[in-house]
């Protein structure tokens, strides 16, 4: 077996995790990749086979992201790119998406032995067209088009086959898979939605209308998203994807948004329940930086 460790070193614990998994893993056989990029970190494991990234991914069976919630959001773009099955080990605070805690390494042979099942996380395809080109991206848990600190409220206008479904005026728009129901939406009044659905949901932030609520749209569903300014001015807003920021959008601009034929395979080793962990990581109170 070959296995690419995508760590996220900013988290605590996460160096020792990622010694301790390495340790487990070579006593067994396993071959490790991890990327060059963190050569300089762990020169002192002699057996690491450090490559770019896209190499790694390509050469190996599994990928263990070692880190927070958004690492396995960072790792899950080169496990869809490269058909790889994705293992979350939690250093973070919440880890929803993780099967794993820091401390619970031992349950690594229950991987090299097979004994996990995996589920499937549709993606949802983002497409910006602008005047003279287009960007497309495929995203696990949202994306959101936003205002940002220097920017005024919005008017969008969301439409399905020429059909306005919503126009409202807001701070921003979240777009969101079943996996991503939990994340930044659930924050913005969304719900919970079961990860294998097959559906997406929108959810306004911050709308300013008493009326607004999160609309869930069928697999099947395209929609368009425009924005403009109610006095005229021209503005730019923010786009970002699972966390991170891609670009700024302008008026003239359109964004198409419809669930994606990709997905990933997420592995479950503990074999845990969906709203196990609902219950432990989202009904509790959030770790201190003690118990992390």
């Amino acid at each position: 077996m070959h296995v690419f460790i995508f760590p996220n070193l900013d988290k605590k614990n996460c160096e020792k995790t990622v010694c301790s998994t390495y340790k487990f893993l070579t006593e067994h056989g396993v071959k490790v990749y991890m990327s060059e990029f963190y050569e300089a970190d762990f020169s002192y494991l002699s057996g690491v086979i450090f490559e770019d990234e896209n190499f790694c991914a390509e050469k190996c069976d599994i990928i263990i992201a070692i880190g927070g919630d958004g690492t396995i959001l960072s790792a899950s773009s080169l496990a869809c790119a490269y058909n790889k099955k994705l293992l979350g080990i939690n250093c973070g605070r919440l880890g929803f998406m993780a099967t794993l805690e820091h401390d619970e390494l031992y349950l690594l042979e229950n991987l090299l032995n097979g004994n996990y099942h995996t589920e499937s996380r549709h993606m949802l395809d983002v497409l910006v067209k602008r005047k003279d080109s287009s960007d497309s991206i495929s995203v696990l848990n949202d994306i959101v088009i936003s205002k940002t600190a220097k920017t005024k409220i919005a008017d969008f206008k969301v439409k399905k086959s020429d059909c306005c479904v919503s126009h409202l005026r807001a701070d921003g728009l979240i777009f969101s898979t079943p996996t991503g129901a939990t994340a930044y939406s659930l924050s913005a009044g969304g719900p919970i939605l079961e990860p294998d659905m097959d559906c997406f949901e929108f959810t306004p932030i911050c709308p300013h209308t008493l009326m607004s609520r999160t609309m869930i749209f069928s697999k099947n569903t395209s929609l368009e998203v425009s924005f403009d300014t109610y006095d005229g001015s021209e503005q730019s807003l923010c786009l970002i994807a699972d966390g991170n920021e891609l670009d700024t959008i302008s008026a003239s601009d359109r964004v198409y948004i419809s669930m994606s034929d990709k997905y990933i395979e997420l592995i479950d080793i503990r074999g845990g329940n969906f709203f196990m962990s609902v219950t432990n990581k989202l009904m509790r109170p959030l770790k201190s930086s003690e118990e992390e």
